[in-house]
């Protein structure tokens, strides 16, 4: 099990300062949309460049143009890109290909996806390297989260792995790891955090015991 910061509200300054304090207790670094929306592609560039053995994730969510988008991230240095559920078949499967030429990981974001079990199945056979299931922020905001779901993906999964995010805390991660997704993803429950090394810490212990 492995996990995964997600930085969502800062620069690339602010970025490297956060990943530093962390980068022992963590395997990869999410470079968030809202991040690749004010800082471009650049972000993910330097925040590799920066911490080589760590993994970046760029959150792009694609949605069209899989295959150029996802060749745009990997020559940025991503090592996992992420597209939507909800988007095209072909879109997916694209990205796939292209992220296979490229020697780099597709992890699909199941939000707003309203038939999780079936499209997990589909996904599953188009040969995707991650499946999560995410609460986003809104739906945060009215107290739910995507622990169900996880246990309904899993169930139908062969061959992805699986991931969960979304206002994942230290205290309720230990009802997540029950259900042993191969990826927790943490945003607000570090970062927000006075220390983040500690909770990082205590975080990574859950899941790897």
């Amino acid at each position: 099990m492995e996990l995964q910061l997600a930085l969502d509200l800062v620069n690339i300054s602010q970025a490297k300062e956060v990943v530093k304090e962390v980068e022992e207790h963590i395997d990869i670094v999410e470079i968030g949309t809202p991040v690749v929306i004010n800082e471009g592609l650049r972000a993910v560039k330097e925040i590799k460049e920066a911490f080589p053995n760590l993994k970046v994730l760029a959150d792009l969510k694609i949605m069209d143009a899989a295959g150029y988008e996802v060749q745009q991230a990997s020559q940025a240095g991503a090592d996992i890109i992420t597209i939507l559920g909800v988007a095209e078949d072909m879109s997916i499967k694209g990205a796939v290909e292209e992220a296979k030429k490229q020697g780099k990981k597709i992890l699909v974001d199941m939000i707003g996806v309203k038939d999780i079990k079936g499209r997990a199945k589909e996904l599953d056979e188009f040969g995707v390297d991650y499946i999560c299931v995410h609460t986003g922020y809104d739906l945060q905001a009215v107290g739910q989260n995507s622990f169900e779901d996880l246990v309904t993906i899993k169930s139908v999964v062969k061959n992805a792995k699986t991931a969960v995010a979304g206002g994942i805390k230290l205290e309720s991660l230990p009802e997540v790891v029950k259900a042993q997704p191969d990826l927790v993803i943490v945003g607000g429950g570090i970062t927000s955090q006075d220390d983040k090394k500690s909770v990082a810490s205590q975080m990574k212990e859950l899941i790897t015991n």
